[in-house]
């Protein structure tokens, strides 16, 4: 995956430590086959610079805001609706929990960037994120759905 588009950025030679991020509010998986074809997660929070974006955006704290991550798809499954079905299902689960869902994507993934603009996600904005011995990386942050009103 990581030779095909480069997708983690960052971790990309422990993916099993990539997708088992502790602490986090869920995952799910699509299988094709008895393989695992696809991922996505449900997270607490981010980096700072994107919960403060997203908290501003939405006016929201952290605590109601829900980071759906590390989606990606096997590259030969891609284009079968795989993604946006994940998307969709952590979305779904943030909703569930009273949150709204959030986003952080580099912003050099337009595949990614056009799956959630599809799925009617909406950009707040360009953070940059520090890492520690590498070059800081550039990300959007997007707003997925709003919880209904109570």
């Amino acid at each position: 995956m990581h030779r095909a588009d480069g997708y983690p950025p960052r971790c990309a030679g422990d993916l099993r430590h990539f997708v088992s991020a502790p602490g986090a509010l869920g995952a799910w998986v699509a299988e094709s086959d008895g393989d695992v074809v696809g991922h996505v997660a449900l997270q607490p929070r981010s980096s700072d610079a994107v919960m403060t974006l997203a908290g501003d955006a939405t006016g929201r704290p952290p605590d109601q805001l829900a980071v759906v991550a590390r989606l990606f798809v096997a590259p030969a499954h891609r284009g079968a609706g795989i993604g946006g079905a994940l998307l969709a299902r952590a979305a779904e689960a943030s909703l569930d929990l009273g949150r709204r869902p959030i986003l952080d994507v580099a912003a050099h993934f337009d595949v990614a960037i056009r799956l959630y603009e599809r799925a009617g996600w909406t950009c707040a904005g360009r953070v940059r994120v520090p890492f520690a011995d590498e070059d800081p990386l550039d990300e959007l942050v997007y707003l997925g759905p709003a919880p209904a009103d109570p």
